[in-house]
């Protein structure tokens, strides 16, 4: 007759062998059921679970400190860039800020150009910021002014343009017609006058024609080299050739000054010979100063 109870198959018991086999010699014969339990794996160790198993879960990872000198140099770079944002704000801010527009120009060292008509050609930069006002731009607006040599400018903010004007300097007067034209060392005509004795600059003398270009720089480079108190007392020039140019005081003294060499030399010696005192029993007529390191007076 069958026995009730089912057979146990597929497992193992403690000794190994298949479950529902016959126990070994010795033993008892009852049928032992035993389970067990994989240990844990090593923390990251591999996984020995069949394929498609999920691997076990790693353990904590270690994690090291940042090196201090890549700390600082991210600090640092960090740093730098914030600034560099607040300083193009703060640029930005200044350049187009109408708190920094122009309203006031001051002029200085102007004698023959009037200062309200400098700050009359610098009227279009009225109302611009004055980080964007540039020396070329004044420049440029007071070229058609040919009394001005050359222009420095400076800003005073909040508001303030200053301007320092360089003139050119008249030497002479050339007369042309009825009048007479105030020219510097470069022949530019910087006014006219009608009255030559109002102006006490030397009257270019060009007989009776048009003086020729050469000539005409030949004297004006000479009177451009003579201190501004020798230039006043003297009434004429005039030139023969490029090298022999003479000159008029306005006593009636003659002075030879020769060709365009060495004017800065003539000039000083020119001016020393003017502040002997005079002699009226030997008035001089002529000063030469031709060959400056040997002058003559007669």
């Amino acid at each position: 007759m069958a026995s009730g109870r089912p057979p146990y198959r597929g497992g193992t018991n403690a000794s190994g062998a298949g479950v529902g086999s016959r126990p070994p010699a010795g033993r008892a014969g009852t049928d032992v059921i035993s389970a067990s339990k994989n240990a844990p794996e090593a923390a990251n160790g591999p996984s020995r679970n069949g394929p498609g198993t999920p691997a076990t879960p790693a353990g904590n990872v270690l994690s090291f400190p940042e090196p201090k000198a890549k700390r600082r140099k991210r600090i640092l770079l960090s740093t730098v860039g914030i600034v560099a944002v607040l300083i193009a704000g703060i640029v930005a801010a200044a350049v187009y800020s109408p708190v920094l527009a122009l309203r006031t120009v001051a002029v200085q060292g102007t004698k023959i150009v009037k200062p309200d008509k400098v700050q009359a050609a610098l009227a279009p930069l009225q109302g611009k910021p004055l980080p964007q006002i540039s020396e070329e731009d004044v420049r440029a607006l007071l070229k058609p002014l040919v009394q001005v040599k050359d222009v420095t400018a400076k800003a005073l903010p909040p508001s303030t343009l200053q301007v320092h004007i360089t003139e050119r300097v008249p030497v002479a007067l050339v007369k042309q017609g009825a009048t007479f034209q105030l020219v510097d060392v470069d022949g530019v005509q910087l006014s006219t006058t009608t009255n030559a004795a109002s102006v006490p600059l030397p009257v270019i003398d060009g007989g009776s024609g048009t003086l020729p270009k050469d000539l005409f720089h030949a004297i004006t480079a000479v009177l451009g080299a003579l201190p501004a108190d020798v230039l006043a007392r003297l009434s004429n020039a005039s030139a023969a050739s490029a090298d022999a140019v003479e000159l008029k005081l306005v006593d009636g003294q003659s002075i030879v000054w020769g060709n365009a060499g060495e004017r800065e030399l003539k000039a000083r010696v020119l001016a020393a010979l003017l502040k002997v005192p005079a002699d009226p029993k030997n008035p001089v007529n002529v000063y030469d100063v031709s060959v400056p390191r040997h002058p003559v007076t007669r």
